[in-house]
Parts: structure tokens; C-alpha cells; sequence
């Protein structure tokens, strides 16, 4: 099981990079803009989303046994800043750190740390650029050294209903079809689909209020218009989707302490489906 470890002093970013308005304040300032974004902060968000995903493709490369989760941290941080981008996590509602690093049993947001990576872990990283004042938000889970088949297995299906339901995503369908397709799949191996923690809108809101369910649900019925952009990040489970949360306030681990993964990715609707704004 995973256990809180030392959490190291907050990294500094340099002064020349603008922060979110949220920075170490409470919490954001309630967005009241529109979903659909017009073709200039989509740009921007393509700028924002492309180095997200080289973050977290970076970040994977040294994802290995014998690395820290805090040292992970560190990689992630330095690219970002490197390229003039600031890490949105890092003093988001008092988060501590430029990225979410959840191992095994950790469902999401968990705090990056000392502890040591150890062989056959899984590890999510999810990693969000701030620049040109809107957002790109990613996520992957990567395995560390030889990870067993039924952990390998979790990843790999994790995977593949984000696909599905990125090609579920048309204009004039409802939001719930995301989780629709992303459920019926997970049922397939007896997965657990976690409902408490959602895709969202984004933009030059880190989350803007419009909510992406992962499950099926007909409560969530908001229509799909061509120029949103929103979030899919599926968190499939071995077991219970049911969760608690460490004295920390962020990290949520599976009830039953098995075993879960998740991916992401930050979509743009367009005329006939969703273009992937977070490829490298």
C-alpha cells in the first residue's frame, strides 16, 4: 500500500512567466464565459495543450524504479518553465506541486513525494501548461519495470476507452455519451469507473464549470457544440470505484486499495468530432 512521504519546499518559478489568477488565493474566480471558444484562444490553447504533452512525455521517459515521484515533479516543472509555460497545479487550491504523481491504488491527485518508485508500480502522471492565459491539460499512466498482466492490462484498457470516447464525441450529441461508451466498455472486464472526479471544460479557466462524466449518466445532458473544449480523463479501477482521501485534502486512493489508472486528454470540437489538443 501507499503511504504519505516527505513532501519537499514548493519549486519557484520565474518572475517573467504570468501566473493564473488563482495562484495561492482560496480557490479560482467563478468562470462565466462561454464554452464554445472563438478561433484565437483556440489557437492559443493548441500552444498550451502541444507542450503539456511534451511535459508529460518527458516526465515518462523517467518514469523507472528508483526515482522519487518529487524528482518526477522536478522534470515536469523545469520543461514547463523552460519554455516560458507555468505548471497550473502548482498553488491551485494550496496544491503543492507542478504535477499530480499517483501510484497503484491512487486514483488521482496525489502529491508528489520521496518516496521511491518501485518495479512493477503504475504511476499517472497528469500535468497542465499555463500559457498565452489559457490551459492544456494531460494524463497518462505509465508503467515502472515489470508490471504484472493484470496491471498492464488495467493500463492498456484505461487507454483504449479514452480512444472510444473521443470518437464518441459530435456536435448535437449530449456529454453523457462520453461516459456512456467509456462504461460499457470498462463493464466488459469488470472494471470499476470512478464517478466523483470528471472531465471539465477548459480554457482560460483551468475548469470552467461544464462537466464530462466518465459513467452513464442521463443527468448530465449538456449538447456538444462545435468550438468546446473540455477534458476526457477516464479513471478505470480493478476493483470499487468507491474511494477515500488522505489528511492532505488531495490524494483519493480506492476504497479496496487495488489497483487504477487513468489518461487524458484536452479536446476541441469540431464540425464532425474532436481534434486532440494534447499530442506533442
Amino acid at each position: 500500500m501507499i503511504a504519505p512521504a516527505t513532501v519537499s519546499p514548493r519549486r519557484p518559478v520565474p518572475t517573467h512567466i504570468p501566473r493564473p489568477e488563482y495562484v495561492d488565493r482560496p480557490g479560482p474566480a467563478p468562470y462565466d464565459g462561454p464554452e464554445v471558444k472563438d478561433r484565437e484562444t483556440i489557437e492559443r490553447m493548441r500552444v498550451a495543450g502541444r507542450l503539456a504533452a511534451q511535459a508529460l512525455q518527458l516526465v515518462g521517459k523517467h518514469v523507472a524504479p528508483g526515482i522519487t515521484t518529487d524528482e518526477l515533479d522536478r522534470v515536469g516543472h523545469e520543461f514547463l518553465c523552460d519554455h516560458s509555460a507555468y505548471p497550473s497545479t502548482l498553488g491551485y487550491r494550496s496544491f503543492p506541486k507542478s504535477l499530480c504523481a499517483s501510484v497503484n491504488e491512487v486514483i488521482c491527485h496525489g502529491i508528489p513525494d520521496s518516496r521511491v518508485i518501485e518495479d512493477g508500480d503504475i504511476i499517472n502522471i497528469d500535468i497542465t501548461a499555463y500559457i498565452g492565459g489559457v490551459h492544456g491539460d494531460t494524463n497518462a499512466t505509465f508503467p515502472a519495470g515489470d508490471v504484472d498482466e493484470e496491471s498492464r492490462l488495467l493500463v492498456e484498457r484505461t487507454e483504449e476507452s479514452l480512444r472510444r470516447a473521443i470518437k464518441a464525441v459530435r456536435p448535437g450529441r449530449q456529454v453523457n455519451v462520453v461516459g456512456r461508451v467509456i462504461e460499457s466498455y470498462a463493464k466488459r472486464f469488470g472494471y470499476g469507473v470512478v464517478r466523483d472526479f470528471t472531465g471539465h471544460g477548459i480554457g482560460t479557466a483551468f475548469h470552467s464549470g461544464l462537466i464530462i462524466p466518465h459513467y452513464d449518466s442521463p443527468y448530465y445532458d449538456t449538447v456538444i457544440e462545435a468550438g468546446m473544449t473540455f477534458t476526457i480523463e477516464p479513471m478505470l479501477c480493478l476493483g470499487t470505484y468507491e474511494w477515500d482521501m488522505w489528511p492532505d485534502e488531495w490524494t483519493v486512493v480506492t476504497k479496496d486499495k487495488r489497483r487504477s489508472a487513468q489518461f487524458e486528454h484536452t479536446l476541441l470540437v469540431t464540425d464532425t468530432g474532436a481534434e486532440i489538443l494534447t499530442l506533442p
